[in-house]
């Protein structure tokens, strides 16, 4: 394990308590190039975001005295960067759980090695799109109904000044439908800007993303008039965007 003051590489929190396992993923993801660091519970976890910076975390549902849901509902109120789940529970309810509560993905045991840094990469390259835009777009913030969404900052404001709090996830999906007004992204379009890879046939992560964004942005989610559905095609942002002042 490397010191994370030591290099500038992506810093990857592997939350394990499995040791063999934690061991292989850190030896991977190191020969790979990445800094990791190890934690075995949720209070190690919670330690090492407030004490360096964590660019990933990679969480197993299944750890000692913690729910790993539980764990996930922490980071996402500490910290608020991107979580994959990496777990043996494979069936539909704990994946939709997961998303629900604001995971980016969700990589069910056993895995290919491969397949799990193509995951870290996804969601790191999407760190890294949204610093570029930043950096060489017009503005660093957007007006989005009566919304303001700050790039820089990765903050999304209600008019009253009080922040809407959203995932990494979250934040990623309504920046992608915010760049095209107007415009109807499928499924497919928007799970490969946010996650690297095509929808499957029974991938929900995209609905379940929307249902939770619509919760927190809908005056009345049930019949939301900012992001609309359109059937059997996908997602289309219905409200007024404009640069930010």
């Amino acid at each position: 394990m490397q010191d994370p003051a030591a290099t500038p590489s992506p810093h990857v929190l592997v939350i394990e308590d499995d040791r063999d396992v934690a061991a292989l993923v850190d030896r991977y993801l190191t020969t790979q190039g990445l800094l990791v660091t190890l934690a075995g519970n949720g209070s190690e976890a919670l330690m090492a975001v407030a004490q360096s910076r964590v660019d990933v975390a990679l969480l197993d549902l299944g750890l000692p005295g913690e729910d790993g849901l539980s764990i996930l509902r922490k980071l996402q109120t500490q910290w608020g960067g991107p979580v994959i789940i990496v777990s043996g529970r494979g069936d539909a309810v704990d994946r939709i759980v997961g998303l629900e509560l604001g995971a980016d993905d969700y990589v069910t045991k056993p895995f290919d090695f491969r397949e799990l840094l193509a995951r870290v990469r996804s969601v790191l390259r999407r760190a890294d799109r949204t610093t570029s835009k930043v950096l060489v777009g017009a503005g660093n913030a957007l007006r989005i109904d009566k919304m303001r969404l700050e790039r820089d900052t990765r903050r999304l404001v209600r008019a009253d000044g009080v922040d809407i709090p959203l995932s990494s996830g979250e934040f990623d999906l309504l920046s992608a439908l915010a760049e095209k007004p107007g415009h109807v992204f499928s499924r497919d379009v928007l799970m490969q800007a946010l996650h690297g890879h095509d929808a499957g046939p029974y991938d929900r992560s995209i609905d379940v993303q929307i249902g939770r964004l619509r919760r927190k942005i809908e005056a009345d989610p049930e019949n939301p008039r900012i992001i609309k559905s359109v059937r059997g095609v996908g997602y289309v942002l219905t409200a007024p965007v404009a640069p930010a002042s």
